[in-house]
């Protein structure tokens, strides 16, 4: 296969791509939120779900409802998602689950405890959703910013003509240096109709670069929210082993929050319907956890309280040097 025949083949899986409208900050915005819950629907695996409830649709429901119900419908378990309502317990929870479901031709007012089982995302059944979309606003608009900075880090000076001809001469001359082209002044006229003015200074780079790390320190406390760890160094210097993990309590309360919902209405799913259904943190959440569990059990264990005296930590060698 040739280089033409290649690209004609690749021009057939790929679809068309062009530049995106960086300032449709409102398209923006819901790509940021897609692509992140493309990462949290792998947060959690199940285990011993009923092959009428799909992994992928828990999580979904979860984390952008906010909670679903299991329910059986003619001898089979599904999930749904419906509404909250009755009359309130003792605890001021909803006491009915309301679902419709066309494809089963399905609509009910479940008990819940009784008839159902809800499983909410978090304590306040909020879902990630209003989480993520502050994160994504205030990144979309960094980037309407940061692209602004960058057209007119692109602006050296400022030319202004004294008349249309001049102006006209003016723009063909940039024209031509902008293809590539060399540009040639034929008359001094031209030279004499023209006024330049420096635009362009180290304020530029500046700007650009405090959008670029406004921009990473976003995107690192979105991450540390949903218990990642992505340190983000504002020192722009060399930091300890102990600055790199101070944010590690930051990460886990809202992680252990999910997670520990969603353990208990796996109880009751399985004390009401017979089933052994379980849940546990998966993928990167995984490692984190157990790296942080480490770190603590290195600590009781008779390590270095104090990060910072350990002499290794000034050690270039040492790869816990972080930023070394």
């Amino acid at each position: 296969m040739n280089k033409e025949q290649f690209d004609k083949l690749l021009s057939l899986i790929l679809p068309g791509i062009d530049p995106i409208d960086v300032t449709d900050k409102s398209a923006m915005c819901s790509q940021y939120v897609m692509y992140m819950i493309n990462r949290t629907a792998s947060m959690f695996e199940w285990q011993g779900l009923p092959e009428t409830i799909p992994q992928r649709f828990i999580e979904l429901t979860l984390q952008l409802r906010g909670y679903c119900a299991i329910a059986k419908h003619e001898n089979d378990l599904y999930a749904f998602y419906g509404g909250l309502g009755g009359e309130p317990d003792v605890y001021y929870m909803p006491t009915v689950f309301t679902v419709a479901n066309p494809a089963l031709n399905y609509s009910a007012n479940l008990r819940i405890g009784e008839e159902c089982a809800v499983i909410p995302n978090d304590t306040l059944y909020m879902g990630l959703i209003p989480l993520f979309t502050r994160y994504a606003t205030m990144l979309s608009e960094n980037l309407v910013s940061l692209r602004v900075a960058m057209i007119n880090s692109r602006i050296t000076d400022l030319i202004s003509a004294s008349d249309d001809r001049t102006l006209k001469s003016a723009k063909q001359y940039l024209e031509d240096v902008e293809t590539g082209k060399l540009g040639v002044i034929s008359t001094n006229e031209f030279l004499e109709g023209i006024k330049t003015a420096p635009y362009g200074s180290d304020g530029h780079y500046n700007t650009i670069t405090s959008l670029i790390e406004l921009h990473q320190y976003y995107k690192a406390s979105w991450y540390n929210d949903i218990g990642l760890n992505a340190n983000y160094n504002m020192k722009r210097e060399s930091i300890s082993r102990g600055e790199s993990q101070l944010n590690n309590d930051a990460l886990l309360p809202l992680v252990d929050d999910m997670l520990n919902n969603r353990k208990i209405a796996a109880e009751q799913v399985n004390e009401m319907f017979g089933t052994e259904i379980s849940v546990k943190l998966s993928s990167s959440w995984e490692d984190n956890i157990e790296e942080i569990d480490a770190e603590l059990d290195a600590l009781k264990n008779g390590g270095n309280d104090n990060p910072d005296n350990d002499p290794d930590n000034n050690d270039p060698d040492n790869p816990d040097n972080v930023g070394g």
